[in-house]
């Protein structure tokens, strides 16, 4: 079918604010949405594994009192919920196919499948939402948002703490200067920057470095 939409007047994506001329979406972000909308059905697997455990329930398992702690599981039980993947990706297609002028989508299944089959029915109208959906930026906000979320549950930033600036010379003679840090676990730190290793044995002379000549740069 011809898609006779009328062509996008915005002159910014609606997610990155790069400058465009016709769409809502630059076709970096279009993609960067495509392939979030494409992992959508993994991860609301991937947050089974961080629910609680059958016939438990879900709390830090302190005993007494009338109220109940906040349970550990619980982000993962609303991402899981009615209102949370299942939801904000159904109510994204309806709005989609009501501006289509389109009939609302059958919502039946597992949510598993309604997970998977509200994902694809996006990602196979990602173009025209591109080229021709005013919403387009709202949309790609709230999948950039909802992954973020989950990723926050199954896959939370490692900690690590700071170990002072890079102090190796680069090729003006200056010290590189970037922010080095340690992960939880790693026995040799490199700078992200330059490249440059610091073993544990080198870790007192950095210090002693970072007190006696400041680095002339602050990068990472």
């Amino acid at each position: 079918m011809t898609d006779t939409s009328p062509a996008a007047d915005s002159d910014q994506c609606g997610l990155c604010e790069r400058e465009l001329q016709n769409d809502y979406l630059c076709p970096g972000c279009t993609r960067a949405t495509g392939e979030r909308l494409d992992r959508m059905p993994k991860l609301y697997g991937a947050l089974a594994a961080f629910l609680p455990p059958p016939g438990r329930r879900p709390e830090y398992g302190r005993s007494g009192g009338s109220e109940a702690p906040l349970p550990v599981a619980e982000p993962a039980l609303t991402l899981r919920g009615p209102g949370g993947i299942v939801g904000v990706l159904e109510d994204w297609r309806s709005a989609m196919q009501a501006d289509r002028g389109w009939g609302a989508p059958a919502l039946r299944g597992a949510s598993e499948d309604r997970v998977r089959a509200a994902a694809r029915g996006l990602s196979l109208n990602l173009e025209w939402i591109a080229s021709s959906w005013p919403m387009a930026g709202a949309f790609a906000e709230e999948i950039r948002a909802l992954e973020r979320s989950v990723l926050s549950v199954v896959s939370p930033p490692e900690k690590t703490r700071r170990l002072g600036k890079c102090i190796t010379l680069v090729g003006d003679g200056s010290r590189c200067g970037a922010v080095l840090r340690v992960p939880s676990g790693v026995a040799e730190v490199r700078c992200h920057w330059c490249g440059a290793s610091y073993p544990p044995s080198s870790w007192l002379e950095l210090a002693r470095a970072q007190q006696e000549t400041p680095c002339n740069l602050t990068l990472g």
